[in-house]
């Protein structure tokens, strides 16, 4: 059995091949885990276009069997009522354009919420806010050691 760089495992090795395998070793680690995110993702993508697909499907269904409500409603007014056809199928019109209405009036309503939102207004205040601050801010100051020209970085405690 060997290490990754080749040299017998329980061998002596220096801190430059031990530092090599470590990095060999860490990048191989960042790989794999990308390939596990790209898999994952892909997956979830997967579900996510099926789910996609199901719910467009259900919801053709459900328009394609909207005509056959309506004569189910108009035909039921008949029955109940004694009315003209015709009187029948005007009422079943009716009611979709109620529906249709109530519907559009709850959209305005989200609609002008959503244009009062100031979200994302704020979220881009706060990052013009820490630009600033970010192009203000100055490098920790460092201590030059005699005798050497690469600054020294002084300890904080």
């Amino acid at each position: 059995m060997s290490a990754p760089d080749g040299s017998p495992v329980g061998a002596e090795r220096s801190i430059g091949q031990l530092f090599a395998s470590a990095t060999t070793e860490m990048s191989a680690l960042v790989h794999d885990e990308i390939a596990l995110a790209k898999a994952q993702l892909k997956r979830d993508v997967k579900r996510g276009a099926v789910s996609g697909g199901a719910f467009a499907v259900a919801a053709a269904v459900l328009v394609f069997s909207l005509p056959m409500l309506n004569f189910a409603l108009a035909y039921g007014i008949r029955t109940w009522s004694g009315w003209n056809l015709a009187i029948c199928f005007l009422l079943s019109f009716a009611a979709n354009v109620l529906v249709a209405v109530v519907l559009a009036l709850i959209g305005l309503v989200f609609a002008k919420k959503a244009k009062k939102s100031q979200a994302p207004q704020k979220v881009a205040a706060s990052m013009k806010q820490t630009a600033g601050v970010l192009q203000t801010a100055k490098p920790h100051p460092r201590q030059r050691v005699e005798g050497t020209a690469r600054p020294v970085a002084r300890s904080s405690s």
